[in-house]
């Protein structure tokens, strides 16, 4: 059945005989395992970013998002279906050009689209006809349609006949077993009919399944619903931990017992604060369209506040700890267990640990870090910290003041901690693994 155009034949053609070429914009933590999930199932991938330290490394085999792998990098350097750079002329030859780049918040909440923007113009420049323009990246209802669309227009082509335009939101969960790119199920939502089923067509020859909505913006209110979601409970467990840490009652324990209960609860855990980049960012794109049509947005709000709240929590009870010890921040040794925004993963983007180290330093704090993940501290949009993980051994532990577990790493020694720590404050729960007779330290759940 012909699509009412012959660019949209031709390209339905080529997806469908897996000839298509796939350019991806952006190689980083949702561009790489879409690579993979496309080379996997007969594409050819052209990969874009303007980091040329990426290009470099992909070029020479070097791993640089640890949870994907030696054997990754390696097969990137040797496959003949991959190609990486940072020209983007290269992609004139993709069909279809999927942007996966940063939607960060500007200094005050505000969506930052420029990554999206840029990354739009620069498809605009190559753009043909027969060409498929996708964006994956988080962001508020109306982007595709009314951002990136009159961008692309300008090109003289018509959506919808001659390139085609869609919105497909990344889902990824870094280092999580199961969940690669290409088993977790995909919403895909056009800007019109005929650019919607050719996005099915390819995602449905990549993914375990392909959800088709009846627009674009539905699918970017879908995404952003998901996260929301996640912010709200994750705010509800938090605040509960406030209150009942007061009552001396283990938020952790009520948890595990209220998710006995077979339906109408899910279970989420407390924590330092939010990391990622999604859920610390992504309501507030809600809330910053929502204004446009007069809208308050307090529920979502609300949690955000009590999220973000949560690192000068964890110092507040820090605080409190070292004081029962007759010991005051300022000057204290404090030893930070893990820097990533989750545990097992090498990604520290939006992590609580950087505001956590910040705000200590400021106190006067004597800050060290250890995670097997981060060897060093990476560059942030908000933070410049200037340290190196240490090793963790009896003496770090015995000199240090207090341990703080920001991040529960599962290749940690917890029992080493337990033994030789005298204070650990502890925000995940992570200490509950040792047995409590082997444990010597103090241990405070923050």
């Amino acid at each position: 059945m012909s699509l009412g155009s012959a660019h949209a034949d031709q390209l339905l053609e080529r997806i469908e005989s897996k000839t298509a070429k796939v350019g991806i914009v952006g190689l980083g933590y949702v561009g790489l395992p879409l690579s993979k999930a496309m080379l996997e199932n007969g594409y050819s991938v052209i990969g874009f970013d303007v980091d040329q330290r990426k290009i470099d490394a992909i070029s020479a085999g070097e791993c640089y998002i640890q949870h994907l792998g030696e054997d990754f990098f390696g097969m990137l350097r040797d496959s003949e279906s991959f190609h990486a750079s940072s020209d983007g002329s290269v992609l004139a030859d993709a069909d279809a050009i999927l942007l996966c780049v940063p939607t960060p918040l500007g200094r005050h909440n505000d969506p930052d689209l420029s990554y999206v923007l840029d990354s739009t113009r620069l498809a605009a420049r190559h753009l043909r006809p027969g060409q498929l323009v996708v964006l994956e990246s988080t962001t508020y209802p109306g982007t595709t349609r009314k951002e990136m669309k009159p961008i692309l227009d300008e090109s003289g082509m018509e959506c919808g006949t001659e390139y085609f335009l869609a919105y497909s939101p990344e889902r990824e969960d870094p280092g999580m077993a199961g969940r690669s790119a290409g088993q977790i199920p995909k919403l895909v939502g056009g800007v019109d009919g005929t650019s919607t089923r050719i996005a099915m067509a390819l995602y449905e020859r990549v993914v375990a399944s392909a959800h088709e909505v009846s627009s674009a913006e539905i699918a970017e209110s879908a995404k952003l619903l998901e996260n929301i979601y996640r912010s709200i409970n994750i705010a509800l467990v938090n605040e509960m931990k406030t209150v009942l840490s007061d009552m001396d009652i283990d938020i952790w324990e009520v948890v595990d017992a209220a998710k006995t209960k077979p339906f109408g609860f899910q279970a989420f855990y407390p924590g330092p604060g939010l990391g990622g980049h999604c859920i610390p960012i992504d309501p507030f794109y809600l809330t910053w369209k929502a204004k446009e049509v007069g809208r308050p947005t307090r529920f979502i709000e609300l949690a955000g506040e009590v999220n973000t709240r949560m690192p000068r929590y964890v110092i507040n009870r820090l605080t409190e700890a070292l004081n029962e010890d007759r010991k005051s921040i300022n000057g204290s040794e404090i030893l930070v267990l893990g820097i990533a925004y989750k545990k097992n993963v090498d990604d520290n983007r939006e992590t609580p640990a950087a505001e956590i180290i910040e705000r200590l330093a400021a106190l006067g704090a004597n800050i060290s870090y250890h995670d097997p993940h981060l060897p060093r501290f990476p560059e942030m949009r908000r933070y410049e910290l200037d340290l190196q993980s240490v090793a963790l051994d009896e003496n770090v532990l015995k000199e240090s003041d207090a341990v703080l577990i920001v991040t529960d790493h599962d290749d940690v020694d917890y029992a080493l901690v337990g033994r030789n720590a005298s204070l650990v404050v502890d925000t995940r729960n992570a200490m509950a693994r040792v047995p409590a007779d082997e444990v010597s330290a103090r241990i405070v759940k923050a």
